[in-house]
């Protein structure tokens, strides 16, 4: 790159090279743009280029690498590092990579990066088929993929990971490249868990699975321990078309819920019934039969009706999180568990309970990236507040503290779930040799860490 112009000028040259659209901070709309989902970041990069292709993001790789300018990459733009943006940065911003294509007959879709979970599950369900996600519809698939993809057909057909069958990706070198279980094997292992460490994924394909019916929704109770503690063990000896997230969390103003209770803290379990609407009754009967529950919003429907208690995708917060898994989740842990959940001085807060096992630990700790795969819970605390220092230092404080109290240390954690001060180095989402591997499949794609902003893995020496 010619270092006789300045580097405005050279991006704004950038802008004329490809069909996507660079937006630098003299444009009206790189306010807007710029925002990530937790609010804590607010950060200016040199330039959000808006990418339309494969060959865009090749293009910016190679500019980024002439003038040694930082590369971020940004999605749906939830990583709770805020990997998605940075200062000084390039930002690859693939929203508009948004196209989906279903084979509805060989079920399997190419859906674009730049795709919410949301997105791809209203387009997919259209034809009485399914891919699993995360808890939340407006999270990009990206990210949510490359991590693992923990969400309400973990039990059924595992994690997001052991649906996908291929990606499209931009490597470092700006080379466009297709890894599956045959071609660039060891990237595919890697990207099956390894988040965003090898280069852009600008396409994702999945397999789809006939979904012909589904009974699910919000069943509330009382947060006592004994509900929660009998809740985790009924959902743990499920059959595993049932996948069930559940949290102690104040409940929102919706009108099904009691308007006394609103605002109070209670324990919200989503449950997942993958199968026959009479099967799911029957599974379903013994949680019903935990105590008398505050509301009972299951129903048979469409598998996106799970996303009826998501914020609105404009609301924005400071948010602080920490995760852990476990193998044991009994009276004690629920407990500490509620107890937590009564000391968190934030406005909104989720002490949170994955139930795990089913099709997700059915595979080998070693076969992807992901390897908590004996795990039988996730918790996961979360804070949503607003504030300045001292409130930051409070949330970080709670939300490490009440993981401490519930999740014995050591088991690891989920990768797309790290705190604030985990999230640089990430060593707990990874077992060493699982780390090692990386590192060396790191050396082959990126043996110059071009893709650092995130969790990172650091190329073998």
């Amino acid at each position: 790159m010619d270092k006789r112009f300045p580097i405005e000028d050279q991006i704004e040259m950038l802008g004329a090279m490809i069909r996507g659209r660079v937006i630098t901070p003299h444009h009206p709309d790189y306010d807007s743009v710029r925002m990530v989902a937790l609010a804590q970041f607010d950060r200016r990069p040199a330039a959000i280029i808006r990418v339309a292709n494969a060959a865009d993001i090749a293009a910016v790789l190679n500019f980024a690498q002439a003038t040694d300018l930082p590369v971020a990459i940004r999605s749906g733009g939830h990583s709770t590092g805020g990997f998605g943006v940075a200062d000084g940065a390039l930002v690859i911003d693939v929203r508009d990579l948004n196209r989906i294509d279903i084979d509805v007959t060989g079920q399997t879709a190419w859906a674009g990066a730049g795709m919410t979970a949301g997105e791809v599950t209203h387009a997919v369900e259209q034809h009485g088929l399914i891919v699993g996600f995360g808890d939340s519809a407006s999270v990009g698939i990206a990210g949510l993929t490359l991590g693992g993809g923990i969400g309400y057909l973990a039990r059924k057909h595992g994690l997001t990971i052991d649906s996908l069958l291929a990606v499209e990706i931009v490597t470092a070198t700006g080379d466009i490249l297709v890894a599956d279980e045959h071609h660039h094997a060891d990237l595919f292992w890697a990207l099956r868990g390894g988040g965003g460490n090898f280069g852009v994924v600008t396409r994702f394909k999945y397999r789809l699975q006939p979904l012909p019916s589904f009974t699910g929704g919000p069943l509330v109770f009382p947060p006592t321990p004994e509900v929660i503690a009998g809740f985790a063990a009924l959902a743990d000896a499920a059959p595993n078309e049932l996948t069930a997230i559940a949290m102690v969390l104040p409940l929102p103003p919706i009108p099904a819920i009691p308007a006394e209770a609103h605002g109070q803290l209670a324990f919200v379990a989503m449950m997942a019934y993958a199968g026959d609407p009479a099967d799911a009754q029957r599974a379903l009967a013994p949680f019903r039969a935990l105590a008398t529950p505050l509301a009972d919003m299951i129903q048979t429907g469409p598998y996106s009706s799970l996303y009826m208690l998501d914020p609105p995708p404009e609301m924005r917060a400071m948010v602080a999180v920490r995760s852990g898994f476990t193998s044991r989740f009994g009276l004690d842990e629920a407990r500490a568990l509620v107890t937590a959940a009564q000391s968190c001085t934030a406005p909104m807060s989720m002490s949170q309970i994955r139930v795990l096992g089913g099709a997700s630990s059915t595979i080998g700790n070693e076969a992807t990236a992901f390897a908590h795969r004996d795990s039988r819970f996730m918790v996961t605390f979360l804070a949503m507040y607003g504030g300045g220092p001292e409130v930051v230092a409070a949330q970080e404080r709670w939300v490490a503290e009440a993981l401490s109290s519930v999740v014995p240390a050591g088991n690891g954690t989920y990768v797309n779930f790290l705190g604030a001060d985990e999230a640089a180095a990430g060593e707990a989402a990874y077992p060493s040799a699982t780390r090692e591997r990386l590192a060396r499949i790191k050396h082959r794609y990126d043996p110059e860490n071009l893709f650092r902003l995130n969790t990172n893995i650091a190329p073998a020496a």
